[in-house]
């Protein structure tokens, strides 16, 4: 993809992989794109200007209110310029000002006036990134809408290691490249409503055990994310996860299979699609004690039923222009499973995904066939679940 026309403004922060953004800026330019930078004083400790300067073919702004070119507006002005604002390296001081609202020098200050999205490469000491303080700021940024590149696991310039070195220009560059492309899609869902589930469920067994599955939700939530990019009024419910939602979703947590029935039905009356991501647990205890069960030496049984088959249920209340997709999680005659699940439960799509070690609970990649209720089979590659999740909503896009 070219970057023509693109306008990146580059933020960098008191850290020693400031060396490593020169590269990038290159990298950037030579794609098309054009590029400003603004720097710290802590940033022109580790590089100078200068060189910057000499790369990007731009002036580069330090001061909030240089003598020589002092303008008032100046931070507004650069803060409304790019299609991008792309920080590298962030230190944990950074993050901590920007969470907190803190705007005192040039640059938090542009973070704080700019209206377009906000990318952020953190790159600090493995025990500085994984401070409890530093993880909560960057969850708060995450929760808000920034959009991180996580730090890599490797040696630190302090000899130490672990996690906190920034990742190379490279892979800097292709994290941009891949946002402008999801940026650059038509808002083919536009005014459309769409309802994602995700995650799994929990059915309790007594006050500190319950039955689940491994499901992390990262498909439904990736699902959530396209969704929102290509334009649709998107709701995530979601059973328990540790993924955040993306900004800008409608977001309900649920912990049963009935909890999460019950939201669904609760939604899908406003909705023009359905996917149903989630891996409601099969099966709940007959009988849900109040007391921690003692263990003894004695067999212990459990009773189970089965729990509420939520797309049989809601294709109920399906309306003509209303649009049901499931998944289908097989290990064995994926396709005929998948197929009867489609016909059985009255389903517009299935997605069926076979786990493997590439394609694990916990994977950010998977390998999927798609079935239509015309039977007819488009199986994809292995690709990133970010990448499925486009080209599904591609082919629901043109049902709708």
């Amino acid at each position: 993809m070219s970057l023509k026309d693109k306008k990146v403004l580059v933020g960098l922060t008191g850290g020693i992989a400031c060396y490593k953004i020169p590269y990038l800026i290159r990298m950037l330019r030579k794609n098309g794109a054009e590029v400003r930078v603004v720097m710290t004083e802590g940033a022109t400790k580790f590089i100078t200007p200068l060189t910057l300067e000499t790369v990007s073919d731009n002036p580069v702004a330090v001061e909030m209110f240089p003598e020589a070119k002092y303008i008032a507006t100046r931070h507004i002005d650069w803060a409304q310029w790019p299609d991008l604002v792309f920080i590298a390296p962030a230190t944990a001081n950074f993050l901590g000002k920007v969470a907190s609202g803190v705007s005192d020098d040039l640059l938090t200050t542009i973070i704080c006036a700019t209206p377009r999205p906000v990318m952020i490469a953190p790159a600090m000491n493995p025990q500085m990134w994984s401070n409890k303080i530093t993880q909560r700021n960057y969850t708060t940024l995450k929760k808000l809408g920034y959009v991180f590149i996580e730090p890599d696991k490797g040696e630190m310039a302090c000899e130490d290691y672990g996690v906190g070195r920034m990742v190379e220009p490279q892979q800097l560059f292709e994290k941009i490249k891949v946002f402008f492309q999801r940026n650059s899609k038509k808002k083919v869902l536009k005014g459309k409503k769409v309802l994602i589930t995700a995650g799994p469920t929990r059915e309790i067994i007594d006050p500190v055990r319950y039955i689940s599955n491994f499901s992390s939700g990262k498909m439904g939530y990736a699902l959530a994310e396209a969704a929102l990019r290509l334009g649709a009024e998107t709701t995530l419910i979601s059973g328990p996860s540790d993924l955040i939602p993306p900004y800008g979703v409608k977001f309900e947590k649920v912990t049963s299979t009935e909890d999460l029935y019950k939201a669904v039905k609760k939604e899908f009356s406003k909705t023009d699609c359905l996917i149903m991501a989630a891996a409601p647990v099969d099966y709940t205890p007959v009988r849900k004690v109040n007391q921690k069960i003692k263990k003894t030496e004695k067999t212990m049984q459990l009773s189970l039923k089965p729990t509420v088959d939520i797309l049989k249920r809601i294709s109920r209340y399906k309306k003509e222009n209303q649009i049901i997709v499931g998944f289908a999680l097989e290990t064995q005659n994926g396709l005929s499973n998948a197929r009867r699940k489609l016909k059985d439960k009255h389903l517009n799509m299935i997605v069926l995904n076979q786990p493997s070690a590439e394609t694990g609970f916990e994977s950010d990649t998977n390998k999927v066939t798609i079935i239509t209720s015309q039977q007819k089979k488009i199986s994809l590659p292995l690709m990133s679940k970010e990448d499925i999740s486009y080209r599904l909503l591609d082919h629901i896009s043109r049902m709708l």
